[in-house]
């Protein structure tokens, strides 16, 4: 299975710039672990919509694949309470 590439919404920056860094590592891995598994176990397609979430501690990472084209489009990071606003 060819890798998907990965590619993040200008408001990704945002997000991760109020995150510790002990978090925004363990959040960075994971989010690089998608390329090799774009569903991996726990994740979650979300109701409406083409996106998916998974959890990283107490972070959210919000995300959708198109797989096609296999490419994977971070949209949203932050605290479990402040990923759907």
């Amino acid at each position: 299975m060819a890798d998907y590439k990965l590619f993040f919404k200008k408001s990704v920056q945002k997000d991760l710039e109020n995150i510790p860094k002990k978090d925004l590592k363990r959040i960075l891995n994971r989010i690089n672990s998608l390329s090799k598994d774009p569903r991996p176990q726990g994740c979650e397609k979300l109701t409406g919509s083409e996106r998916y979430r998974i959890r990283q501690g107490r972070y959210r990472i919000l995300y959708s694949i198109q797989d096609d084209e296999l490419t994977i489009w971070v949209v949203k990071v932050g605290h479990r309470k402040d990923v759907y606003r």
